[in-house]
């Protein structure tokens, strides 16, 4: 948390519902999946918030919808004081030169064809920031920034490992001198003894550059590692939203402490007496989620109203923003 609490990012009730459809010549809207569902929160200038959840939670969805990758069904996204939900062609691209994303899969986000200096090159390019020789040391030195050789730039993205491939996907986001950065899983694809390379590297860069990230994980232990506030995400709602250290030693929602209490404990005493909340059933559909509280078909502790009553994501205490009842 920063001391001037300068707003970089605001994304207010956004929601990101895909249509479903049926019929062959007249497709008919039959109902939505509601992977992004009416998330509110805040990113502060210059810190990481880190941003946990289940496989298909929306995690991945949220993400590109505040960048519009995809188009947001309804809400706002005010970046810098601009709300990218209204912005269109120029005004919109001239805003991503700021906001950019690291995707998964390395394997799949790097197009096999090109060189490593058609990958890097091609967003300087698009934005006429730099061309010929210029371009050239541009690329150099986004690459000796994530720790390659410089003398890679003509080689092709077989050629390397997930974790270099991974370094070359850093080094392209890096190209415009953005603000703020998604990284969607950056980590999850790799060998564990390269995510710890890449999240060092990561932490590195943030520092020298002065980046912001949204830093989407499943791994709650590395987002402890590298976040200031974690956010944790259900059904395609916020449930909690807390400061670091306060999440992982008093957990608030019953779905943070079902998912902390998963994580090991390298201190055995420790692991022998903890109680482990093993959670009954299957995730809801998104397209149809349960009536009230999102979490009540899972919930050990629900109680009449969260059968009825869905919970406002509220403050409950000064770093504390919680969706339950019971809290």
């Amino acid at each position: 948390m920063k001391a001037d609490n300068e707003v970089l990012l605001q994304v207010v009730n956004l929601e990101k519902h895909f249509p479903i459809t049926s019929g062959f010549v007249f497709e008919n809207q039959v109902g939505a999946v509601k992977a992004v569902d009416g998330i509110s929160f805040e990113v502060l200038k210059g810190e990481t918030l880190g941003l946990v959840g289940e496989s298909g939670c929306g995690k991945s969805t949220l993400g590109r919808t505040i960048l519009r990758l995809h188009r947001p069904t309804s809400g706002e996204v005010f970046f810098e004081g601009k709300n990218l939900v209204e912005l269109k062609g120029k005004a919109l691209r001239k805003v991503r030169r700021r906001a950019q994303m690291i995707f998964q899969d390395p394997y799949s986000s790097l197009n096999p064809r090109t060189t490593v200096y058609e990958i890097i090159s091609e967003p300087l390019q698009i934005h006429n920031i730099a061309t010929g020789k210029e371009c050239v040391e541009r690329v150099q030195e986004l690459l000796n920034n994530v720790g390659l050789n410089h003398r890679f730039v003509n080689r092709y993205p077989h050629e390397f490992s997930g974790g270099q491939r991974q370094r070359i996907a850093i080094a392209r986001a890096l190209a415009l001198n953005p603000e703020f950065i998604v990284c969607d899983e950056p980590i999850s694809a790799l060998d564990v003894s390269i995510q710890a390379q890449i999240v060092n590297l990561l932490e590195e860069l943030q520092d020298e550059f002065k980046l912001t990230f949204l830093f989407i994980a499943h791994d709650l232990s590395m987002v402890r590692h590298i976040s200031s506030r974690v956010a944790v995400m259900y059904l395609g709602k916020l449930v909690e939203l807390t400061d670091r250290d306060q999440l992982y030693t008093d957990p608030q929602h019953p779905y943070t402490k079902a998912l902390l209490s998963a994580v090991p404990i390298h201190d055995p005493l420790v692991e022998e007496k903890r109680r482990r909340i093993i959670l009954e059933g299957d995730v809801p559909s998104p397209a149809h989620p349960p009536k009230g509280c999102n979490f009540n078909t899972r919930c050990p502790l629900a109680e009449r109203k969260c059968f009825e009553d869905e919970p406002l994501f509220r403050q409950v205490s000064p770093d504390i923003w919680c969706a339950c009842h019971l809290v």
